[in-house]
């Protein structure tokens, strides 16, 4: 299997994670669970999702900043609790489908309601994008390949959506989120089908 390339989310992780580690070992003998943290983060995302429905970006993107930590603090409040948690890990990801569609429906429903037929549909087909990453990855790793390739992870795509939210450039920032969520499932389904044509492996398709 090829080497998978670090990613921006990689990179950043490992930065962070020296004063991520003592706030998670906090929270971990403070008793709280992993789950609530990921549960609180979503909470907040719906929120943020409220506020750009309002109309007030530049507080959905206070809300969705202040949020951003708990994405990363809760697998590690996870892996000081022992053995590998299948089950939060899949919590995890759901949520962050859920996350997903209620930022980019938010603004799906701006568009609408300032009569900007662009933004609607740019973010309906950036949500759509937006999914497809997850679900390549997803399905990837059901074939038991690991697939977390691509220009826009999940980090780049939030740090795209804040700078979006803060400048109010809706439509530059759904422009390339629109190109760039696309062009990541496609480089994540070309890199799947390079992994495949090698004689290892082999799988029947059950889609």
């Amino acid at each position: 299997m090829a080497d998978q390339p670090t990613t921006l989310s990689d990179q950043v992780r490992q930065m962070t994670h020296g004063v991520l580690t003592p706030i998670a070992r906090l929270a971990h003998q403070a008793g709280i669970h992993p789950d609530t943290i990921t549960i609180i983060g979503t909470l907040l995302v719906g929120i943020a999702a409220l506020a750009i429905i309002s109309e007030h970006l530049l507080v959905a993107g206070v809300i969705v900043l202040i949020g951003l930590p708990l994405d990363a603090l809760d697998g590690a409040v996870a892996r000081l609790r022992g053995p590998h948690r299948p089950f939060g890990a899949f919590f995890d990801s759901t949520l962050d489908r859920y996350a997903d569609g209620m930022l980019f429906g938010a603004l799906a429903i701006y568009g609408s309601q300032t009569g900007s037929d662009m933004i609607l549909g740019l973010a309906i087909i950036t949500m759509i994008g937006a999914f497809l990453i997850s679900y390549t990855r997803a399905r990837a790793e059901g074939l038991g390949l690991d697939c977390k390739i691509g220009l826009l992870s999940r980090f780049e795509r939030t740090v795209i959506l804040l700078a979006l939210l803060f400048t109010g450039w809706v439509h530059i920032g759904l422009w390339v989120l629109a190109i760039g969520t696309h062009f990541t499932a496609l480089q994540r389904i070309w890199y799947v089908h390079g992994l495949t044509q090698a004689p290892a492996v082999s799988s029947s398709d059950s889609s």
